[in-house]
């Protein structure tokens, strides 16, 4: 079972996590740590961003720094909880108008927190408007595996709604889909090295 899509932190998730019972056997339970935001920093190229992980920093406290100007030492788990909102929002094509609702703040806050995060790491700017224009060029969207997500239908729809999915499938396929990919593998060579 993907036990990942049941929810752990709540005591209705670990209620029912506990349905799952291995036979003569026991769980593993891996993950990959933050792979969507190190397969941003490998597509965007941006320095800061493979700094911070190269350097083995805490992502999510080093946007909260930038967005609200503060020292390292001084993001509060506040700021911390509200900067993974935007590291994790904007490479799923959050609006300002999502974050908002997310964080329970105004349209304008939210702006101001994207552009000061596009300020902080400008290369995944870039990156996001490159995936975009090759996606209308080729009509699609890939993965580093070479797995395609067709676009083209959508990203010529006349309803605005269906064409701003699109743009964001273009951007996210390379990260999401990467990481599903990269998952999948390691899913195989686990099995057969415990094999």
């Amino acid at each position: 079972p993907n036990l990942q899509n049941i929810p752990a932190r709540d005591e209705e998730g670990r209620m029912i996590r506990k349905a799952f019972l291995p036979v003569n056997s026991e769980f593993l339970s891996a993950d990959y740590s933050q792979i969507e935001l190190r397969l941003l920093a490998h597509c965007s190229d941006d320095e800061v961003l493979i700094s911070a992980f190269n350097n083995d920093e805490d992502i999510h406290s080093q946007t909260a720094s930038k967005i609200f100007g503060v020292a390292l030492n001084e993001v509060t788990k506040e700021m911390r909880m509200k900067a993974k909102a935007v590291n994790f929002g904007l490479i799923y094509g959050q609006t300002k108008y999502g974050l908002a609702s997310a964080l329970s703040i105004t349209a304008d806050e939210a702006q101001s927190f994207i552009d000061k995060y596009f300020a902080a790491y400008p290369k995944v700017r870039e990156y996001m408007d490159k995936s975009v224009r090759e996606a209308y060029q080729h009509g699609y969207s890939k993965t580093l595996y070479g797995r395609k997500r067709y676009l083209m239908d959508e990203l010529l729809s006349s309803n605005h709604a269906i064409k701003e999915f699109a743009q964001r499938s273009a951007i996210n396929t390379p990260l999401q889909g990467t990481a599903a990919d990269l998952i999948k593998i390691a899913m195989i060579r686990l099995e057969k090295a415990l094999s």
